[in-house]
């Protein structure tokens, strides 16, 4: 790494990068798709590779196959415990898309190549990376610092962290939690600007049915077309914009934006004096930065996306039903009731319609106001000299929402230097190609070792 690392950090660059590279390689490895899952041979894995460093791991199913890892460092007791967050499945990927074979854990061009390269197996490799070290170091924590590598987040967490919390939640409650969903970094007038995200969206799968009149395909006048009054519906619902909402996560972003000099920084500096703009405002900054303009679009209202639509049974017959999917996703403060009245107000004028909840996972949001956050700032300026740092929501969700209920402060940091664009990395992430470069898996590496060591001793 370059000159921005201290001495010390330096040296563990050198002695951590072939490690950590074959770490994540083997992991990518073991395929662990979901659905099934089938991850307990990644956390036997790990638990072979932790127990080398005299680690007590424990291999928790939930059901056949759908194992969770967990290991612990004990402390003293004189500081909050935290815990190292990440899960082992990965979502499906087509190989033929690809340009290698997406579980190859190929190393190639300074790269690490395969399904879950960001997500989120680096996480694991650099956690597990983490807890090794520690033990290496024979750091003196004062607190305890747990390990856990889960189940089936990418499927909603049932099988992993919410299974774990229902059934064993004395594994994984922490004060603290580490997990996915931020750390990287925005570059903004050649500087770095990294993420922390401490909110996340709620997730509400929506079903909508049509409801119509069958008649012979060739007299559509005479029957009530189920699919046109869908059709109606998904484009309500699919240009529909809600009300702009700031929360509180997403102001401090907009104000740690706004310090910077840049046409960007202007415009976005408006959206907290004149919301009613604020699409303007966008839509002015996606001309030149679209992901960023519609990442920021996400994250100051609902969204709802129509995903999925089925009807008709033949040909040349006039369905009677059609159903529509929608993935919506709600700010904190707001509920899957709210966002059902709002979708019935805009479609209020289309009679024979059904709604039913597919599923729901409520929004949620962690202080930013913190000692946890304030050592993540000083430990990145260790490594990047006049970088800065804000906390952002993420659009998606995490498991850290089953942890922040039971009163655990949850950040998504993995921390990472920009490699693409936005867009770029938005197509790699559950898409095509996707990869990590060595540099960022040792860069996070030692930022967030040096963060765990700084706050727990």
């Amino acid at each position: 790494m370059k000159s921005e690392a201290t001495p010390l950090c330096a040296k563990l660059l050198h002695e951590i990068e072939e490690e950590i590279t074959t770490l994540l390689s083997d992991l990518i490895r073991i395929n662990t798709t979901n659905p099934p899952g089938n991850e307990t041979p990644a956390a036997k894995f790990l638990a072979k590779t932790l127990e080398e460093e005299g680690l007590k791991c424990e291999v928790l199913e939930s059901s056949k196959g759908r194992g969770n890892i967990i290991t612990r460092i004990k402390g003293s007791g004189e500081k909050p415990s935290l815990l190292l967050l990440s899960h082992l499945d990965v979502v499906p990927a087509t190989p033929k898309e690809w340009s290698v074979d997406p579980f190859s854990g190929l190393v190639k061009e300074g790269y690490v190549w395969g399904r879950g390269a960001l997500d989120c197996k680096s996480l694991v490799a650099i956690e597990t990376m983490v807890m090794k070290l520690l033990v290496r170091n024979e750091a003196k924590l004062k607190g305890d610092v747990t390990f856990a590598a889960t189940a089936d987040e990418e499927t909603g967490g049932a099988a992993g962290v919410g299974w774990l919390v229902e059934n064993r939640p004395d594994k994984i409650r922490a004060d603290y939690v580490i997990n996915e969903g931020g750390g990287f970094s925005i570059p903004l007038n050649g500087k770095h600007m990294f993420t922390v995200q401490t909110a996340e969206k709620g997730i509400v799968w929506m079903k909508i049915k049509a409801h119509g009149r069958p008649g012979h395909g060739s007299i559509p006048g005479a029957a009530d077309n189920a699919i046109l009054r869908m059709a109606e519906v998904m484009r309500r619902l699919g240009t529909y914009r809600s009300k702009v909402k700031v929360v509180p996560t997403v102001k401090q972003m907009i104000k740690e934006f706004s310090k910077e000099r840049g046409a960007i920084a202007r415009r976005l500096s408006s959206l907290l004096t004149n919301p009613f703009f604020a699409d303007r405002v966008l839509d002015q900054m996606a001309k030149r930065e679209k992901g960023m303009a519609e990442f920021i679009r996400a994250m100051i209202r609902t969204t709802i996306a129509p995903t999925m639509v089925h009807g008709g049974i033949k040909e040349n017959i006039i369905p009677s039903e059609c159903e529509g999917v929608f993935d919506c996703r709600i700010l904190p403060g707001q509920t899957k009731e709210s966002l059902l009245d709002d979708v019935k107000e805009v479609l209020k004028d289309i009679e024979n319609l059904e709604f039913d909840y597919i599923k729901a996972n409520e929004p949620s949001e962690s202080p930013f106001d913190t000692v946890l956050h304030r050592q993540v700032q000083e430990t990145l300026r260790d490594f990047v000299p006049g970088c800065s740092v804000v906390p952002f929501m993420m659009t998606g969700g995490t498991d850290s929402r089953y942890l922040r209920p039971l009163g655990s402060v949850c950040y998504g940091f993995q921390p990472s230097k920009t490699e693409a664009s936005m867009d770029e990395m938005l197509k790699m992430t559950h898409g095509i190609d996707e990869r990590i470069s060595v540099e960022n898996l040792v860069f996070g590496t030692s930022v967030l070792y040096r963060l765990v060591e700084r706050f727990m001793t």
